[in-house]
């Protein structure tokens, strides 16, 4: 009798231990598959890896103000006016102006800004342009600054710097083995295109053709009509010379 049940116990925990190996071979497989899923997911071309995007962001300067100086200086005033000029090619809302009060360098932000307010006007930017918020810094530690910022249209791309995989033959990188790009592949190419973008809706439609230069051509057909040639003949004293380049 005690043979018998020990014999069923050994083949209960022979079958036992076979369940709990094919329930674990079905989990990995599931886990291989969920993996090989995933990956199925991911483009293989880097342009759609990593695609660029338009959206809405902030172009913003910040003014350093001191508590004794109250005007700004040559480059802060060139920093305005270049804000000014940018942004009524590109702005898409008014310039936000968050300037500090209740500070050391109130009363010097307040004339700060009055000279930000004139050098804007006088760079295009209208009265209803321009938005003030003035605020109370938490931190007492940092210089409070006014900050001019305002929404544009511009081209994005990343974030970059995702490794998801291993770059060399690991059974955690397949992609090493099927000689495809690494996941990263691209990401900076695509961030620096998007950065040097001029004007981002150039990557969705054609610009439209300027006008012609109608005094230029004109000039041109008249030549052709007379018979003259129509290349521009340059006078010889105009062309330069490496030998005088020192004189």
């Amino acid at each position: 009798m005690t043979n018998i049940l020990s014999l069923n116990r050994v083949r209960t925990l022979c079958l036992l231990g076979a369940l709990i190996g094919i329930s674990g071979s079905l989990g990995a497989c599931t886990d291989i598959n969920d993996e090989v899923a995933v990956r199925a997911r991911i483009p293989d071309d880097y342009r759609q890896r990593h695609p660029i995007a338009i959206q809405e962001t902030d172009r913003s300067v910040v003014i350093f103000v001191g508590h004794a100086r109250g005007d700004l200086t040559a480059s802060q005033r060139a920093d305005v006016v270049g804000l000014g000029r940018i942004w009524v090619s590109e702005g898409t809302g008014a310039i936000m102006a968050d300037v500090p009060v209740n500070t050391p360098n109130a009363r010097a932000a307040a004339g700060s800004f009055r000279e930000i307010q004139a050098l804007l006007a006088a760079s295009g930017v209208p009265p209803r342009g321009i938005s003030v918020r003035h605020y109370h810094p938490d931190d007492p530690r940092m210089l409070p600054t006014i900050r001019l910022s305002y929404p544009k249209i511009a081209a994005v791309a990343g974030p970059c710097g995702l490794w998801p995989e291993n770059l060399g033959p690991s059974i955690k990188n397949p992609s090493y083995f099927e000689n495809k790009d690494y996941y990263n592949f691209g990401c900076a190419y695509q961030h620096n295109m998007a950065a040097m973008i001029d004007n981002p809706s150039d990557l969705v439609q054609p610009r439209a053709e300027t006008p012609a230069y109608t005094i230029r051509r004109t000039e041109g057909f008249d030549k052709y009509r007379k018979g003259d040639t129509t290349a521009t003949v340059y006078p010889e004293s105009d062309k330069a010379k490496l030998s005088d380049a020192g004189k």
